[in-house]
Formats: C-alpha cells, sequence, structure tokens
C-alpha cells in the first residue's frame, strides 16, 4: 500500500502584533512539513524562523528515513549556533524560534519539536496532541524565555536559546484517513483542543479545515501571529 499525503498551510499575522514572526514549510514531495514560531518580543523573530524554513526548505532528501532526521538535527543544531552567533554580534540577548517538524517514512510519521508549538493527530473521530510544550507553569498565553511573568509560563526551550539544542521525538502510525495539524501557539490560545478536534471531524480536506481554523481563530482577538499545517494521509 502506498500512502500519499494531501496537505495546506497557511501563515498570518493576526489582530494584535505588527509583524508576522511565524514560518511555514510544506514539502509533500519529500515527506516535511514544518512550523516556527518566532519568540515575540525578542530581537528578529522572523529571521529565526524563516531561516528555519529556508534551511529545512532547501535540506535533500536522500537514503533512509533515519538519515533524514539525521539531516534535519544537524541543520537545527547549525542553525541555533548561527542564531547565538548573530545574536553576539548585534549586541542582543536572544534571537530564537520554536518549531514543530513533521517527517513521513515507509513505516510511521516521525514529529520533532522545540518549544510550544505543537502536533496534533486526529483519527476515527478523536485528537489528541502528540507533542508536550516546553513550558513550565502558568497560562501559557505568552510564554517568556527563560524568565517567569505573572499569568505567564516559562518557555524552557528554543531554538537559539541554549549552546545546546535539544530536539524531542515521537513517533506515530501512518495509516491512511489520519490527519495531522502542526500549529503555533496563535492557534490554541484562540480555541480550546475540543473545538480544534470539532473541527477536524466536520472538515477532512487540510484546504477545508485550515480555512475554517483561521476564520475561528480571528473571529476572536487573534492575539497572537498564526500558523497551522495540516497533512492528510490517503491511500
Amino acid at each position: 500500500m502506498t500512502i500519499r499525503y494531501v496537505s495546506a498551510g497557511c501563515t498570518v499575522t493576526g489582530k494584535a502584533r505588527k509583524h508576522n514572526e511565524d514560518a511555514i514549510l510544506i514539502r509533500d514531495e519529500v515527506g516535511l512539513w514544518v512550523v516556527a514560531d518566532g519568540l515575540g518580543g525578542h530581537s528578529a523573530g522572523d529571521y529565526a524562523s524563516n531561516l528555519i524554513v529556508e534551511r529545512l526548505g532547501a535540506l535533500p532528501r536522500s537514503g533512509s528515513a533515519f538519515d533524514f532526521i539525521e539531516a534535519i538535527k544537524d541543520t537545527l543544531g547549525q542553525i541555533n549556533a548561527d542564531l547565538l552567533q548573530t545574536a553576539a554580534t548585534r549586541g542582543v540577548d536572544l534571537i530564537g524560534s520554536t518549531v514543530v517538524v513533521l517527517v513521513s517514512s515507509a513505516d510511521c510519521m516521525l514529529c520533532g519539536w522545540v518549544g510550544d508549538s505543537r502536533a496534533y493527530c486526529f483519527e476515527d473521530g478523536h485528537l489528541r496532541q502528540i507533542t508536550r510544550d516546553h513550558v513550565h507553569g502558568g497560562e501559557d498565553d505568552s510564554p517568556h524565555f527563560g524568565a517567569r511573568q505573572a499569568g505567564t509560563g516559562v518557555l524552557t526551550r528554543a531554538v537559539g536559546a541554549e549552546e545546546h539544542l535539544f530536539v524531542d521525538w515521537v513517533v506515530a502510525d501512518n495509516r491512511p484517513g489520519m490527519t495531522f495539524v502542526l500549529c503555533s501557539d496563535g492557534i490554541n490560545k484562540e480555541m480550546s483542543d475540543a473545538e480544534l478536534g470539532e473541527q477536524c471531524r466536520r472538515l477532512a480536506q487540510p484546504h477545508d479545515l485550515v480555512a475554517s481554523l483561521f476564520d475561528l481563530a480571528l473571529s476572536r482577538a487573534g492575539r497572537d501571529n498564526i500558523s497551522a499545517v495540516v497533512v492528510r494521509l490517503q491511500e
């Protein structure tokens, strides 16, 4: 059985921010999808997120899925080092981004992430988050890296934040009919997981689901940049 992928994605500034510091990447031809969320309130968050999708967008896929995962990890590690150097050169405290990555293989889907950009899996009417936010404490309405502020969580991991980058990975199944949703926190600030699951139940096609998610988020406060990539597996 050969599984093919139908995907769609979008990123918008939202209703409150002046600039869009998110970036997305869709590469159906190599089985790679990415959402990156530059750290708002820090210098050049858009530079960091766009560097991630630019470098991963240029990454060739050859050999095994394991080889591709290793290349992605190496690329993110190099980006981390480059962002640290750029921040030092510019004399700023941090230039960083969160990221979530989805990779297809013959036998499974692999998801890696740093920070609080999320991945969900929807199958048989049920939605579950397959990533775990790298945020400590508080409501993560607007996490701040390394410093606790009232009513917020502490973002404990980001690309460009520390010398050594640690990417968490999880393995998921790849059965036809499964849908994966990658998103920045601009989505989960405006809707609950229950609401996201309901949208997935109503709308099977990625383009329709993305459009509905953005309509819903923008009908509310739209407090942050909003980004999502939806990938549906088909025979």
